[in-house]
């Protein structure tokens, strides 16, 4: 088609991306500047100041259409979550989950690898289920395993020597003040509480114990017996909402959402003597690295950053009932701008010795948009030694530091 002056423009632009569809038979975005220089061209000169300007607001588009977060990628995929169901069924901690509420409450999603897509699926299946009532939060996990094994039994070991479950929990969703639990197939306990995530200089207290937990193992099969074959093991827990609390912290309630993660870690193992042993790399002769496999991907080989766990969503529907919906907050969805800042000081600290004092040092706008259209204002003071960095939404406020804890205001001063 050759077009004339007397064209008119929306005639112009339906036979433009009508013969570009026609004509190519993967209509790719990348393709369409060229084609547009060779309708320029063809075309007579009327049109080609409006082709040009064309060109241009697509060459704008292109460069807007990258996205803030494409260098972090794998740590801003949107987290799992679970609705909470609850319960007033007496559970029996035995490692079997047979109380009928369990029957009715939907299992997680299975495990993925840490990294999420980015590795394989994981060989054995891992999937989890909750429940909870006025004072206790239920876990149920099943772990496929045809070799069920564990040697550690001292209470407050390091536990994830031996293939264990663990659970990550943070009430708050600050990423500072979290709970961890793991349990091998011996029921051996190691629970430790993070005043400050280990990224930012802090320390487990091991010596904490959750008062009142309990928890249990069963097996179907037969524990270190390395002669035959097992299908699984399976872990119950009731955890008492009072280990998890701090001062006048309010109980969870309908719509409470706290934040949540599940991990495997599981070694490659090999009979030697009859027993099962960890197997050596044969290039580095050392053990070979453990599979973590967990519920909600974190992005990275590190669960503690608790950003990047799952939502738990209380709900005070009865177990079986009708899931509630769930949507993520607000302000969850806002302090994603919050956690670019962190990831990206700190990988400039790492470069030049100190944070960076703007913005622009950070390749970062000063104003940024959601999906709905809200504009919000970015505000970094800096020193090179520590920043803030505050997300503005009207009379509203976000903000995170260098010691990774952001925090809400309804008005800033």
């Amino acid at each position: 088609m050759r077009l004339g002056k007397s064209v008119p423009t929306t005639t112009f632009a339906y036979h433009l991306f009508t013969n570009a569809r026609d004509n190519f038979p993967v209509f790719a975005y990348i393709s369409l500047p060229y084609y547009l220089y060779y309708m320029f061209r063809e075309t007579s000169f009327t049109l080609r100041s409006g082709l040009f300007a064309l060109l241009l607001l697509l060459r704008g588009t292109g460069a807007a259409a990258q996205s803030l977060f494409d260098a972090y990628a794998p740590l801003f995929t949107t987290p799992r979550h679970y609705v909470c169901q609850h319960t007033t069924v007496p559970i029996n901690i035995d490692g079997q989950a047979m109380e009928s509420d369990w029957q009715k409450v939907a299992w997680t999603q299975d495990f993925t690898d840490i990294e999420g897509d980015k590795q394989p699926t994981p060989a054995l299946r891992t999937r989890v289920k909750m429940l909870w009532d006025a004072n206790t939060l239920y876990i149920y996990a099943e772990l496929q395993e045809p070799h069920i094994w564990a040697n550690l039994q001292k209470r407050d070991t390091i536990v994830y020597y031996d293939n264990d479950f663990e659970v990550f929990i943070d009430p708050d969703g600050d990423a500072q003040q979290y709970f961890e639990y793991e349990v091998n197939a011996r029921n051996t306990l190691f629970d430790l509480f993070l005043p400050i995530a280990y990224r930012n200089g802090g320390k487990a207290l091991i010596s904490w114990d959750a008062k009142g937990i309990r928890t249990a193992v069963h097996h179907q099969g037969t524990l270190n017996n390395a002669r035959d074959k097992d299908v699984q093991w399976s872990v119950e827990m009731a955890i008492p909402f009072e280990a998890m609390r701090f001062y006048s912290q309010a109980l969870p309630h309908d719509s409470t959402w706290w934040r949540i993660n599940f991990s495997r870690v599981e070694w490659d193992t090999e009979v030697k003597d009859g027993k099962y042993v960890k197997k050596i790399n044969p290039d580095t002769h050392r053990l070979q690295k453990e599979h973590n496999w967990v519920w909600s991907p974190q992005g990275i080989i590190d669960m503690h950053a608790p950003e990047r766990w799952g939502y738990l969503l209380f709900a005070a529907a009865k177990a079986g009932a009708k899931q509630k919906d769930f949507q993520l907050p607000f302000a969850e969805e806002m302090k994603k701008y919050l956690w670019l800042v962190y990831y990206k000081q700190r990988d400039y600290k790492k470069l030049h010795g100190a944070y960076a004092t703007t913005l622009k040092d950070l390749a970062l706008p000063e104003k940024v948009a959601d999906t709905n259209g809200n504009e919000y204002t970015l505000l970094l003071q800096a020193m090179a030694s520590q920043y803030s960095v505050r997300l503005q939404f009207r009379n509203r406020y976000w903000t995170i530091t260098q010691d990774g804890r952001p925090f809400f205001t309804d008005d800033y001063e």
